[in-house]
């Protein structure tokens, strides 16, 4: 096999807690993960040349060490010598900087990717504890599908599939700084914390409207104050119907969760046609034995 097309997929934070700020200035968190059927193209080729080298339809993304897809490839062509290159053709529709790990997915396929191309034979595990080199998402997004993250993301447990939804993504015309959300949280002031544990039992149960009214961002007393237009977003979705709407991450796009078709697709006309949201996806939960994979 020498070329290879990958799927890699935007994820949503379905719960997102802050536990306290690090000795080393990172941050204890405990969130839910969750896959959704948003996904970047990626077409992964061998070279009789060594070396990598990445395209993308973006000319605004690095195609060099600052790009997560070109590290992850370093990462193994570097520990795993064959005198042969990669050519990795990069297709985003993931939007750039939204809270949806869309760089994160992409070098997580890359690692799965060079895995199968290669041959390597690397257990899913193995490329996990490598993933978490490139980024504290990108264990996660090797794994996919629902599960609880702690430390600074890279502990995970497996969940069983979160009960099916209709998801309405909506991202803003602003942009909004990982450093800015995290550097003016403080963890240790916060009045109210979602109930992580109690959510995981929703899921668990099969319960879609609990897990919906358990949803939590804490990271949003940071964002929404900054960027108003969040908390537009999210109120224009719950008046939509959805069963609960939240930002992803550390932002800025916000996502409703609904148990009917008809009414994500009322959400996604109405955010289409205001001004509100720049980017506007509608699309569903990955289950994990969807055939839809990597």
């Amino acid at each position: 096999m020498r070329e290879l097309n990958l799927k890699a997929m935007a994820k949503i934070n379905l719960g997102l807690d802050v536990l306290r700020r690090r000795e080393d200035g990172y941050h204890d968190l405990r969130m839910i993960m969750q896959t959704v059927c948003l996904y970047d193209q990626l077409t992964l080729r061998v070279t009789e040349e060594p070396g990598i080298t990445v395209s993308t339809n973006l000319g605004s993304l690095p195609a060099d060490e600052r790009n997560l897809a070109y590290r992850a490839a370093q990462l193994l062509l570097e520990e795993f010598p064959s005198g042969h290159g990669l050519q990795i053709t990069l297709k985003k529709h993931i939007p750039v900087a939204a809270g949806l790990a869309g760089g994160s997915s992409d070098a997580a396929a890359v690692l799965v990717g060079v895995n199968r191309l290669f041959g390597l034979g690397l257990t899913r595990g193995e490329l996990m504890r490598r993933a978490v080199r490139i980024g504290a998402d990108v264990p996660y997004c090797v794994m996919r599908g629902t599960a609880l993250a702690e430390g600074i993301g890279e502990k995970l447990t497996r969940l069983p599939n979160a009960p099916a939804c209709h998801v309405v993504l909506a991202k803003p015309p602003v942009h909004v700084s990982t450093a800015y959300v995290y550097g003016n949280l403080h963890a240790d002031r916060l009045e109210r914390h979602p109930d992580i544990d109690a959510q995981v039992q929703a899921i668990r149960e099969g319960d879609r409207r609990r897990m919906a009214e358990l949803m939590g961002n804490v990271l949003e007393t940071v964002t929404v104050p900054a960027y108003p237009v969040i908390a537009e977003i999210r109120e224009v979705m719950m008046r939509c119907g959805a069963m609960g709407a939240m930002m992803s991450g550390s932002g800025p796009t916000v996502f409703g969760l609904f148990d009917e078709q008809e009414k994500a697709e009322y959400a996604y006309r109405e955010l289409r046609a205001g001004s509100l949201a720049k980017d506007v996806f509608l699309t569903r939960f990955f289950q994990t034995a969807d055939s839809s994979s990597l």
